[in-house]
């Protein structure tokens, strides 16, 4: 397989494009076209290495006089390896997943003969695909002696691993002979960053287990130079709406935790987080939240050296929902502070996780400090998968202090099987000699 190499061209200005040629064995008959195909890539800046010494030594001041006359520094910081010029870059370089793969192709006429009917096709073979990047089909009617076609094919690179781009010629000479060769060029796509990802359910002073979710995204810049993370997004699922946590209010403005510069440097690793809330039509369907979901996935774009943009988005991001067992029990309502022997309403929702009807039956059982006010044992009726219902029941306690409310039991009389449930949430209870504040 025909290796690659670089070959420097003359200089040119900031912002422009450097030719990399790529080399290929000798074709094996002699073509009266010739095939170049270079890699355009932009220059780096230059970088010098400062050599000082103290007055007293036996230099003197002649090193940083060198320095001071090499127009490589940069006046005033010579001692800094810094540079205002650009150099040529000197070999092939990396390709990342998620950069702009650009190559200049060339099909010079070395003969002395009108060459008729030239169609140049330039294709990306992939370990998945083959791309066709040219970008026309049409053959060119005829081409002169010492003339030239010039295409320039450019493609966002989405697979890491070998690719090879193949660039096939095909002409007709003066005398009728139809003639074809082509050509390969071997590369290899690195990957630029490590994307790792961890799941946390939310915690709730409600209930134990909510359908709120907290992601942590950990990326890591695994190239050789630092990145300008442009944007770091999550693109939630339909089932989510997201919150972004990667930012704090001052004086009225939203400030980014990482600061006015995002630079990842080499090897660094920076942590977002995103809060997801299952949107309201799903939430009140339990069945729909169950077992593996897809969150959404996230998008990332960087920028390098000299403004190249790359972007990856990862795949869809995917975790095992919480298990509730056939009957969730949450709350809705519930009072921080209640006076001491005093009622307090709480507001409870049950819900039907299992795919079968139930036939529920609730019963209070009281606690040395909490203490149930109504009827055990009455029937709730039959509740069906994924359906809901809500209770308002009535408390009190006979103890002061943060008190835990326990003691619900729900038997499915089909089944003959019962849930409990204990430390559901906790209240604050006070002297009654103290004014509660609605």
């Amino acid at each position: 397989m025909p290796h690659l190499y670089h070959l420097l061209q003359s200089p040119v200005g900031s912002g422009s494009k450097v030719p990399v040629k790529m080399e290929v064995n000798p074709p094996k008959q002699e073509h009266l076209l010739a095939l170049k195909v270079m890699r355009l890539t932009k220059p780096t800046l230059f970088t010098n290495i400062p050599v000082t010494c103290e007055e007293k030594d036996l230099p003197g001041d002649l090193f940083n006089q060198l320095m001071r006359d090499d127009p490589s520094t940069v006046n005033g910081a010579e001692i800094l390896m810094l540079g205002e010029m650009l150099t040529l870059p000197q070999n092939f370089g990396n390709i990342f997943l998620g950069e702009t793969f650009s190559s200049y192709i060339s099909v010079h006429n070395d003969s002395n003969q009108v060459v008729k009917d030239i169609l140049v096709k330039a294709d990306l073979q992939t370990s998945s695909q083959r791309l066709n990047l040219s970008a026309s089909n049409a053959a060119v009617a005829e081409l002169k002696p010492d003339c030239c076609i010039d295409d320039v094919i450019h493609h966002e690179v989405k697979e890491i691993g070998t690719h090879i781009l193949v660039c096939a010629v095909s002409y007709t000479t003066q005398g009728g002979e139809k003639m074809y060769f082509r050509k390969f060029f071997k590369f290899q796509v690195l990957k630029p960053l490590d994307v790792k990802t961890k799941f946390y359910n939310a915690e709730s002073d409600l209930s134990s287990v909510t359908d709120e979710v907290f992601l942590e995204a950990q990326i890591q810049n695994i190239t050789t130079s630092p990145m300008f993370m442009e944007k770091v997004s999550l693109e939630p699922s339909i089932m989510y709406n997201v919150a972004e946590l990667n930012s704090v209010n001052q004086a009225g403005e939203c400030v980014t935790t990482f600061g006015s510069r995002a630079y990842l440097q080499p090897m660094d690793t920076r942590q977002y987080l995103y809060c997801l809330k299952p949107k309201k039509e799903f939430a009140e369907k339990a069945g729909i939240i169950k077992g593996v979901t897809v969150i959404g996935k996230l998008d990332i774009v960087w920028k390098t050296n000299l403004g190249e943009r790359g972007r990856l988005q990862t795949s869809q991001l995917q975790r095992m929902a919480p298990g509730y067992g056939d009957v969730r029990l949450s709350l809705e309502a519930i009072p921080d502070t209640v006076n001491l022997e005093e009622p307090f309403h709480i507001t409870c929702k049950i819900t039907n996780c299992s795919e079968r009807t139930m036939d529920l039956v609730l019963e209070m059982c009281n606690t040395s400090s909490i203490h149930w006010c109504g009827i055990s044992g009455r029937q709730l009726g039959k509740l069906h998968p994924s359906s809901s219902l809500c209770l308002a029941l009535t408390l009190l306690s006979s103890v002061q202090g943060l008190q835990s409310v326990s003691g619900l039991r729900l038997t499915d009389t089909f089944l003959k099987r019962t849930y409990e449930y204990d430390d559901i949430a906790q209240v604050c209870v006070v002297s009654s000699a103290i004014k509660v504040e609605s």
